[in-house]
């Protein structure tokens, strides 16, 4: 495995820095978390005028045709940034499936209008108090050419915003279907739910919703294995916004600890200090391989269900030092609301626990090393 990026990644990733950096002021950041929409359309356009929304996306619908490297460039720099931008609901949970599964029809319709930053894309993968998104409560039923769903579906990111959203249902005793459903058709109920990062999301609730046959992304046959996939991506998606909060937390800390003085001298000279920021930065490390190393396999097409599932552990729980760290090491001032740092104490804890804290992960790979003896 080469971890190392080509020219072309390294320009983009600079791209996004530089554009994420220049909109995510701290100001900017303020006057957002202030709006009921949490949502910086500047800081969106931008990124469509740089056709960065399409960089994983295919060529015949505006993309640049590049791969979950590259996306997760652009992820790792949205979290740097803490930019509240529905760039994982819409790139990840909806996008990228569209562009996999979809028709030509459903390719033409949701994903030029993504590239263009015309359209908000999610999925509702949550249904509490479940933890596996391919076995979901919510059901499909045949009626007449098209379906009706019925069904709840918890903390689903950007649901307000969404011009459609992915809802996996299972049909009968075996089968999963994944319908596109649009937010404002009859029967669909958003109640509004606040994460830990003040991100809105939305309790959708499905009360005999009709959808037509062409509403379903691929056919129910494939529908769990589109549903796994999903989830592998999402949680590479989660690893690739968490490095960019911890290493950034991570970094204004060092920064902290250089200027702020005790004793005459910066609280970094001190052996403590340095051996607390040193243990963050060797798990940053561990986030960044781990993400790497998933993203470089699926992105080749190699089995990487474990690898993703490592990544994830490793995003939850060193992610979960490092900005624990962060906070203690900027002392009375790391909770001050004014102060940057405890926005990346915030998006990290939604991130870790979104798809399963660091604890289910190994959960996950206990049921995966049992199933092969």
């Amino acid at each position: 495995m080469d971890f190392a990026f080509s020219p072309e990644q390294e320009a983009l990733r600079d791209l996004a820095r530089t554009i994420c950096q220049d909109h995510a002021t701290q100001d900017r950041l303020k006057a957002i978390e202030r709006e009921p929409e949490w949502f910086d359309r500047e800081l969106w356009a931008a990124l469509a005028k740089a056709n960065l929304l399409g960089v994983a996306l295919p060529e015949d619908v505006g993309g640049s045709g590049l791969g979950l490297e590259e996306l997760c460039l652009l992820l790792e720099q949205v979290g740097a940034a803490v930019a509240p931008v529905p760039a994982w609901s819409t790139l990840v949970l909806g996008a990228l499936p569209i562009a996999e599964f979809g028709t030509a029809e459903q390719r033409r319709r949701w994903l030029t209008p993504v590239v263009a930053g015309d359209a908000i894309l999610s999925a509702a993968l949550v249904e509490l108090p479940a933890e596996e998104p391919a076995q979901p409560q919510t059901r499909a039923v045949r009626e007449g050419v098209g379906w009706r769903l019925d069904g709840v579906k918890d903390c689903v990111p950007a649901a307000h915003l969404a011009a459609v959203v992915l809802v996996p249902a299972s049909i009968g005793e075996n089968e999963l279907g994944v319908f596109l459903v649009e937010p404002s058709a009859l029967g669909v109920t958003l109640e509004r739910e606040v994460a830990t990062n003040k991100e809105p999301q939305a309790r959708m609730t499905l009360a005999g919703v009709r959808v037509g046959a062409d509403a379903m992304l691929g056919d129910a046959a494939r529908g769990r294995a589109i549903v796994e996939w999903l989830v592998d991506r999402a949680m590479l998606g989660l690893c690739a916004l968490e490095l960019g909060v911890a290493e950034r937390a991570l970094r204004i800390t060092a920064q902290y600890t250089k200027e702020r003085k005790q004793f005459d001298r910066p609280i970094g000279s001190f052996q403590a200090v340095q051996q607390r920021a040193a243990d963050a930065w060797i798990d940053v490390e561990a986030i960044r391989l781990t993400t790497w190393q998933a993203a470089w396999r699926l992105d080749r097409g190699l089995p990487a269900r474990d690898e993703v599932t490592v990544a994830k552990f490793w995003a939850a729980d060193a992610g979960h030092r490092i900005v624990y760290a962060a906070q203690h090491l900027h002392g009375g001032i790391g909770v001050d609301v004014d102060y940057p740092i405890h926005r990346y104490y915030l998006w990290s804890k939604a991130l870790e626990l979104t798809l399963g804290s660091g604890a289910r992960q190994l959960a996950r790979l206990g049921e995966a090393l049992a199933a092969e003896r």
